[in-house]
């Protein structure tokens, strides 16, 4: 059980049976009446976001995520298929599991897949990717200096902002929590 005065941003909870994670979180003390806790909370099921106050003393059982270790194998239409590594059994998800998390991923990539219950609600694609650049304007020798960014399209179809030193055929590592260029590999 977690009381509320121990709320931390990324904690799961179960709150009347539903399972929340806390992506934000406020220990608000007025200066007349009882302390309380001032919350943002994402159903990780359908992936609402609901803002909810709590009493510090206030408990909630702990949500158990498991997350396991799936290789993505291919698309087919709207299916996302999965391999467990280790028993080799496969999963297919539908696109509305999956959601944006692929975007950046190539097929045979390691992910997390996280079920409540055995059952599926999200894909987490690696942090770091590294992919290589397949359409953008040519860059021109000493464009390094302004900081400015030109649209690039990576092999997975993403559209990347980049430096203006990158060129087509360069591999770049991407953050995919932001979708952010890092440097060139």
């Amino acid at each position: 059980m977690i009381s509320a005065g121990d709320f931390r941003n990324g904690v799961t909870l179960d709150i009347e049976g539903t399972v929340f994670q806390i992506i934000e979180f406020q220990h608000v003390k007025p200066g007349k009446g009882a302390a309380f806790v001032r919350t943002k909370l994402k159903n990780v099921v359908n992936g609402g976001v609901v803002e909810r106050t709590f009493r510090p003393t206030e408990k909630f059982p702990q949500a158990r995520i498991d997350r396991f270790d799936m290789q993505y194998l291919y698309n087919d239409g709207d299916l996302y298929n999965f391999m467990n590594t280790e028993t080799y059994e496969q999963i297919a998800l539908n696109s509305d599991t999956v959601g944006d998390a692929l975007k950046f991923v190539k097929e045979n990539e390691i992910c997390k897949v996280c079920s409540i219950s055995g059952s599926v609600f999200a894909v987490e694609p690696p942090l770091f990717v590294e992919l290589e650049v397949t359409e953008t304007e040519p860059g021109l020798k000493g464009d390094t200096s302004t900081g400015a960014n030109k649209p690039a399209i990576v092999e997975t179809g993403a559209q990347v902002a980049v430096p203006l030193f990158v060129n087509i055929g360069d591999k770049i590592k991407i953050d995919t929590r932001t979708g952010e260029y890092l440097s060139r590999v």
